[in-house]
């Protein structure tokens, strides 16, 4: 039985990023949801404010602010969370994770939601991932997804892929047409799963 005590051990640091509309009621949502489940969130928004209306806006504001940049200040958001923080994305958020990654070896586990990102060449040897992703989803094709996961198993990473046939590519996010509330579901179930596990 968890005691008060024993479940803030379990408990972990997250950074979530936002995806490539800004940051919005689906990361805001999606950390109060863990909050309520005893973890440390934090979700930067990279955008300072600005959010897209539409999928064409979000990556006109990428484009303007430059992925190093979008990188940069995702360092400087984490630096106060400790070396064991779990790194996690939604999209375009992903790859951000994964920009940071091979700065934090010591990362407890990663996150990745509705997109694949690189596996650092120092990947630790069995920390853990997990993916969850539409299928087909146009921004991660199967064509690159089937190398992925073959590069992580290279990697001996601890990999965990849950694909979610018929679903649109941000199916967690109720604002949007993509919304599928069943796989939104079971996408939080595996990730609370997950999260308990490191």
């Amino acid at each position: 039985m968890l005691t008060p005590q024993n479940r803030k051990v379990a408990m972990a640091a997250i950074a979530l990023f936002h995806s490539v509309y800004g940051f919005r009621s689906l990361e805001r949502d999606a950390a109060e949801r863990l909050r309520a489940t005893g973890h440390q969130v934090i979700t930067p928004d990279l955008y300072e404010g600005r959010v897209g209306r539409t999928l064409e806006e979000g990556f006109a504001f990428k484009k303007e602010i430059g992925w190093a940049e979008l990188c940069r200040r995702a360092e400087k958001a984490v630096a106060g969370l400790p070396a064991s923080a779990v790194l996690g994305g939604f999209s375009m958020g992903a790859g951000v994770a994964a920009s940071l990654w091979p700065g934090r070896p010591q990362a407890a586990g990663i996150l990745l939601l509705h997109g694949i990102a690189e596996i650092p060449a120092n990947a630790r040897e069995g920390i853990p991932l997990q993916l969850n992703l539409a299928e087909p989803d146009e921004f991660a094709p199967a064509d690159e997804v089937a190398p992925w996961r073959a590069h992580a198993a290279r990697a001996n990473i601890a990999l965990e892929v849950f694909l979610y046939p018929g679903v649109g590519h941000l199916y967690t996010d109720p604002s949007l047409p993509d919304y599928d509330a069943k796989a939104a579901e079971a996408t939080w179930s595996r990730v609370d799963a997950f999260l308990a596990a490191l």
